[in-house]
C-alpha cells in the first residue's frame, strides 16, 4: 500500500476511470505546465494531468499553479473527472482521467535546473553525477533501482525462507589479504598500523563455516582500489554465499534456482541447467574466459589445412610447441564492412596483442581474394573454404602464432567485428536474449605478468585444486586445474566462486611454497582450519553487473544510486577531499605533498 502512513490519498500513477467523482489529494513534482490551462504532476509511480481552474472563485489556485516553475513540489486536492471524448491518452496509464484542482499548495519551489528531467534529453554523465539527486527523478533510474530492490528481496526469500541460509554482516574494517586486487587502507590510532577495507568477505565466510553456520549469505559491500577503470566501481555490491558439505554441482544448482526464482517477469523466463564449458574450450572457441554465446563466429583451428603450405609465417608458427593457425569467419563482412574497418581490426590485433592478421575474402564467384592464395593450391583453398564454411561475401581473419595469444586476439576481433556489423545494420545479438554459461576447470595458478617465473592465484589463494590434480600441486603446480567456476551472462562475468581448501597443511603449502606469500598474515585462518573445518565452497554474484544486464543499462553506474565517476570520484559531494594536518595527527600521518600540488594549494 503506497498510501499508508502519508497524507496523500493516491499516487500520481494509480487513478483510473473507477475513481471518477472521488476527491483526491496528490503530491508530486510539476513535470510540465501549459499556458495556465493544465499541468502534469509526477511522482515515483507515474503521471496525472491536473486541470487548472479558470473561474474567478479559484483565481488564487490558478495564479499559484500557473506561476510555479517546473519541478516544484506541490500538493493538489481536486475531483477525478473523465477526460473529454477524443482527449484520452492511451500512452498514459492515467490517460482516461484528469483531476480538476480545487485547492493547491506549493511545498517547495524549484530554481533553474542544470538539465531537463526527461529521459530522452541527452546529458553529460559528469553533469548527471554532479546533480545525482535530480537525475534520480528520471523514469529509467527509478525503474532500475526499484527492480534492483525487488530482485534482492526475492533472492533473500529464496535463500533464507526456502533454503535456510543465515544472513550475517561481516566486518568492513579488517587487515590486508595477500593476492588479488589492491585494497583501500584506513589509518588507525596505533602508529603505523592500518585497517584494510575487504575486497570481499572471503575469509569471514570461510570462518563462519568453521563456526558451524552451515549456510551463509550476505548482500555485501566490497571495496577495490583499482584506479580509473571505465566500468568498475571502487565500492560495489555482491550477493555473497558460502555452504558447508557442498560440491561444485551443488553450488551451480543453487545459483540456477536463485536466478530463476528472482528473475523479473518482464524479462521472460530463464531455463536451467545452464550450459557449461571448460576454460580451455572457452579460450579455444571464443578467445576469452567469458564468451558471449548469443552469436556464432567461433574460432576455427585451420592448422591441418595449412600444415603442408609454403607460407613462411604459418610454418614458423607451427614449428613451436604451442604453435597454431586459427581464424574467424565474419558473415557478410565484405558487404557490411569497409576497408577502413578491416584495417582498424588488424591494427587493434597488432597494438593490443602484437598479433599480425591476414584477411581472406570470398568473392561473388566463390573464389578467394587474399595475399595467401598464391601460396595455396586449389585443393588447399577448397579445404579452407570447407573448414571455415565460407559463403560469398564472407571475410576471414587469420592469425598464426602461440595458442593463447592467437585465441585472445581473435576473441577480441570477434567482438569488435560483431559491433561493426551491428553498427552497419546486421543484427547478431538479440538484446532481449539472456545466455547464461558456466565456465569451469580454470588453471589454479597463472604466471605473473610482471615476472612470468613466479605464480599467482588465478582466482584467489583459498581455491582448492581439482581432485584429479592434487598430486600435481606438489610436483608441477602450473598444470593444476582448480575447482573454480565463473558464471557468464552475454559475455560478462556476473559471478565467480570455488570449492575452498579446508586443510591447513595444503593451504600453508599453497601460500608459502607456490605463491611465496607470508602466511603469517593469514595465521588466524590457517589456525581455524586446524580445528575441524568442514569441506566448504561458495560463490559471489556481482549484483551491479547483473542488474545492469537485466535492464540493458549502458553502464553499471545506471543501477547504483550514488556511483563514483570512472576515476573513482564522487562528483556530487566532491570526495575524496583534503583533510587538515590537525585531523591527521591522531593517526600519526603526515602528507608529503608533491611540488605541483603544493604550488596549487598556495595559489
Amino acid at each position: 500500500d503506497f498510501n499508508s502512513f502519508v497524507t496523500r490519498t493516491n499516487t500520481c500513477g494509480e487513478l483510473r476511470s473507477a475513481h471518477v467523482g472521488q476527491e483526491v489529494t496528490l503530491y508530486g513534482w510539476i513535470q510540465y505546465q501549459r499556458q495556465g490551462l493544465f499541468l502534469v504532476l509526477r511522482d515515483f509511480q507515474g503521471l496525472t494531468q491536473i486541470i487548472i481552474p479558470q473561474d474567478e472563485a479559484h483565481s488564487h489556485v490558478k495564479k499559484l499553479l500557473s506561476g510555479a516553475p517546473v519541478e516544484s513540489v506541490v500538493r493538489v486536492t481536486g475531483i477525478v473527472s473523465p477526460r473529454p471524448p477524443g482527449q484520452e491518452n492511451p500512452k498514459m496509464p492515467t490517460g482516461d482521467i484528469e483531476v480538476k484542482a480545487e485547492t493547491a499548495e506549493i511545498l517547495n519551489s524549484c530554481k533553474k535546473l542544470p538539465f531537463e528531467i526527461k529521459d530522452f534529453i541527452k546529458k553529460s554523465e559528469a553533469l548527471r553525477m554532479q546533480y545525482r539527486y535530480l537525475d534520480l527523478r528520471s523514469f529509467q533510474l527509478q525503474y532500475n533501482l526499484r527492480l534492483r530492490s525487488q530482485t534482492v528481496m526475492r533472492m533473500r526469500e529464496y535463500l533464507c525462507n526456502l533454503h535456510g541460509f543465515v544472513d550475517v554482516e561481516t566486518p568492513t574494517l579488517f587487515k590486508r589479504t595477500p593476492g588479488g586486487a589492491k585494497e583501500f587502507l584506513v589509518p588507525s590510532r596505533e602508529a603505523g598500523k592500518f585497517y584494510s577495507l575487504p575486497q570481499s568477505p572471503q575469509q569471514f565466510k570461510q570462518l563462519l563455516m568453521v563456526g558451524g553456520l552451515d549456510r551463509y549469505f550476505q548482500v555485501a559491500r566490497c571495496y577495490r582500489d583499482e584506479g580509473s577503470r571505465p566500468d568498475r566501481q571502487p565500492e560495489f555490491t555482491q550477493i555473497d554465499i558460502e555452504m558447508s558439505f557442498v560440491d561444485q554441482a551443488g553450488i551451480q544448482r543453487l545459483i540456477e534456482g536463485l536466478l530463476q526464482y528472482s528473475w523479473p517477469e518482464e524479462r521472460g523466463s530463464i531455463t536451467s541447467p545452464f550450459p557449461s564449458m571448460t576454460y580451455e574450450e572457452a579460450l579455444a572457441d571464443y578467445g576469452t574466459d567469458k564468451p558471449d554465446t548469443r552469436f556464432g563466429m567461433k574460432i576455427v583451428d585451420i592448422s591441418a589445412c595449412l600444415r603442408r603450405s609454403d607460407i613462411q609465417f604459418v610454418q614458423n608458427a607451427l614449428s613451436y610447441p604451442r604453435g597454431t593457425v586459427k581464424a574467424i569467419r565474419i558473415p557478410q563482412g565484405a558487404r557490411y564492412l569497409k576497408n577502413k574497418d578491416l584495417e582498424s581490426l588488424k591494427e587493434s590485433a597488432k597494438s593490443q596483442f602484437n598479433q599480425e592478421i591476414v584477411e581472406i575474402i570470398c568473392r561473388p564467384d566463390g573464389s578467394l581474394r587474399s595475399l595467401l592464395t598464391k601460396f595455396l593450391g586449389e585443393k588447399q583453398q577448397s579445404e579452407l573454404i570447407q573448414a571455415l564454411n565460407m559463403q560469398v561475401d564472407d571475410v576471414v581473419l587469420l592469425a598464426a602464432g602461440e595458442h593463447k595469444q592467437v585465441c585472445s586476439a581473435l576473441g577480441s576481433l570477434r567482438l569488435e567485428s560483431a559491433d561493426l556489423l551491428e553498427a552497419a545494420g546486421l543484427v547478431l545479438r538479440d538484446p532481449a536474449a539472456f545466455h547464461f554459461l558456466w565456465v569451469v576447470d580454470f588453471p589454479l595458478f597463472l604466471p605473473k605478468e610482471e615476472n612470468p617465473t613466479e605464480l599467482e592465484s588465478a582466482h584467489h589463494p583459498f581455491t582448492a585444486p581439482h581432485p584429479s590434480d592434487v598430486s600435481l600441486l606438489y610436483s608441477d603446480p602450473t598444470k593444476v586445474r582448480s575447482q573454480h567456476y565463473d558464471l557468464v551472462l552475454n559475455g560478462n562475468e556476473v559471478g565467480g566462486g570455488s570449492i575452498r581448501i579446508h586443510n591447513a597443511e595444503q593451504q600453508r603449502f599453497v601460500l608459502e611454497e607456490v605463491l611465496k606469500e607470508d602466511s603469517e598474515v593469514l595465521s588466524h585462518l590457517l589456525e581455524a582450519l586446524e580445528y575441524g573445518a568442514p569441506p566448504h565452497g561458495g560463490i559471489a554474484l556481482g549484483l551491479d553487473r547483473l542488474i545492469s544486464l537485466i535492464v540493458d543499462a549502458p553502464s553499471i553506474r545506471d543501477v547504483i544510486a550514488f556511483p563514483k565517476s570512472f576515476r573513482g570520484r564522487d562528483l556530487m559531494g566532491n570526495a575524496p577531499d583534503y583533510v587538515t594536518p590537525e585531523e591527521l595527527e591522531p593517526y600519526h600521518i603526515q602528507v608529503s605533498w608533491p611540488l605541483a600540488e603544493k604550488e596549487a594549494k598556495k595559489n
